[in-house]
């Protein structure tokens, strides 16, 4: 009864349409993790039910739901809270004047801090970016400037994306670091709650355990009965997929109990952290029904760090503000799962050919291959040891890691970055070669296909597919002209036409 916020994410259905451009540019400033996805939207729901006599079923129940590509769960919740009361209580024309002001935002640019005009209020947010350098957050203007303004000083959001950590894992603080591993060798998880609230928050916390790495499998933060893919994720013909569900109807607890990661967690609105819950056998899940915890067969490969979680501890017990007690626990996450990335960037680096081995007249090498023996082999001498004080089995754990999708989605996008570098070294090797010596003694077709192909790079690097220095750029556009001299008359029209 009364008002319930949640957030839930949705397949696309195939063959509609991908990303708009302003989505595709924004993708290629962003931090991974906040990407929009072509595959999914975000709905971010506000839910009124309250009794009602008149009606057939006694109850009135309508939703506001704001539908984006864009993981903004803080700031789009916020902008639910501010539009759906102002709609029940004055209906459809708050909703025109919710998107009038919605007409006038800036499409999203990661590293600017955004001024959001709604409904009398401004929101204040910054879009985090690659480099994530974030400024102090402040309104725009002098004093005296907001003094004489008409507009309202502005709501300062301190994330866009970012949930209340602590909140949402201190009923089962002491099995973070289980968790953690959970999410980073993306295990199937269900999370019950009895609460869409509770549920969508923990799920996106979940998925925010292994930031800066994108969590490359689905999770829906509220999963029902009526979604598409409930057949799919309930079967027992198969094994559980990778995925992370927030599910709040009892019928869940039979339906998924051969799920082998399944996480309870009460609805009491301040639940203490010092409340521990023991880490229950897979086999218990009769007790799904009442008793909060982590059921779970799942062995750790690392040991807690007991320092974080004593220093949470006794936060809670000094009345230690929440938002820093989640700022402490996402710094610690951050820094554990950029120990174990470390390693992997800097033998991803080392696969890379060495540059005075690009040829100008030949096609860019491609990255040397992976080898899961031979970057294992490099852990005794530049493994997270090195950054992190946790002991435990690091090899094990990479070796789950390198079965799940969230390996493949970095390693796949790794590669590309190092093949497009490495096609931006070629590139950059030809723009300063003298192909008027090249061109001695070359066939036509030899000629026309090196114009055909310098033309194709330079179509790539205009739709950013290939970073290209406007320098290069222009020599290589020089380079094209001196080679098209070298061929008859009739040929050159044909190119200059085609």
């Amino acid at each position: 009864m009364g008002d319930t916020q949640f957030h839930v994410r949705i397949r696309q259905s195939p063959g509609r349409n991908g990303l708009l451009p302003e989505h595709r540019l924004y993708n290629q400033k962003c931090p991974v993790y906040l990407q929009a996805d072509p595959g999914y939207y975000y709905g971010y729901v506000y839910f009124r039910q309250v009794k009602d006599k008149s009606l057939p079923r006694g109850y009135f129940q309508k939703s506001i739901v704001i539908v984006t590509r864009l993981p903004f769960v803080s700031l789009f919740t916020e902008v639910c809270a501010l539009i759906s009361p102002e709609f029940f209580d004055n209906g459809e024309p708050s909703i025109e004047a919710a998107c009038h002001d919605i007409d006038q935002w800036p499409s999203p640019t990661p590293g600017e801090t955004v001024n959001l005009p709604l409904l009398g209020t401004v929101l204040q947010a910054h879009i985090p970016s690659h480099s994530n350098k974030v400024g102090p957050v402040t309104a725009p203007g002098s004093p005296s400037e907001m003094n004489l303004s008409p507009v309202p000083p502005p709501t300062v959001l301190s994330s866009v994306h970012e949930v209340h950590m602590f909140h949402c894992f201190s009923p089962v603080i002491s099995h973070v670091h289980l968790l953690w591993e959970l999410v980073l060798t993306a295990e199937p998880i269900v999370v019950m709650s009895g609460s869409p609230t509770t549920c969508s928050r923990m799920v996106q916390a979940l998925v925010s355990m292994i930031t800066p790495l994108m969590y490359c499998s689905d999770f829906r933060p509220y999963f029902t009965i009526h979604d598409s893919e409930f057949k799919e994720y309930t079967t027992k013909a198969h094994a559980p997929p990778p995925v992370i569900l927030g599910v709040t109807n009892p019928f869940f607890a039979k339906t998924l109990q051969h799920w082998p990661h399944i996480i309870r967690i009460c609805d009491a609105p301040h639940i203490s952290a010092t409340q521990k819950h023991k880490l229950k056998k897979g086999g218990n899940l009769k007790m799904l029904d009442s008793k909060p915890g982590v059921y779970t067969y799942y062995h750790p490969f690392l040991q807690k760090d007991k320092t974080i979680l004593k220093k949470l501890l006794k936060g809670v017990q000094m009345k230690r503000p929440g938002e820093v007690q989640s700022a402490l626990l996402r710094r610690h996450l951050l820094e554990l799962t950029q120990s174990f990335m470390i390693p992997l960037e800097r033998y991803m680096a080392s696969l890379m050919p060495l540059q005075k081995n690009i040829s100008p007249y030949k096609a860019a090498p491609a990255p040397h291959p992976f080898n899961p023996d031979d970057f294992l082999s490099t852990l005794g001498t530049s493994g997270p040891q090195l950054t992190s004080g946790i002991k435990g089995d690091w090899v094990g754990l990479y070796r789950r890691f390198f079965r799940s999708p969230n390996f493949s989605g970095w390693f796949n996008a790794r590669y590309r970055e190092v093949s497009q570098k490495l096609q931006a070294l070629q590139l950059e090797a030809l723009s300063d070669a003298d192909l008027k010596v090249w061109v001695q003694g070359k066939q036509e077709v030899e000629v026309v296909d090196m114009i055909l192909r310098i033309r194709h790079k330079l179509e790539q690097s205009e739709t950013n597919e290939l970073p290209l220095s406007s320098s290069t750029k222009d020599q290589l556009r020089l380079r094209m002209a001196d080679i098209i001299c070298t061929l008859p008359d009739d040929l050159r029209t044909v190119l200059k036409t085609s």
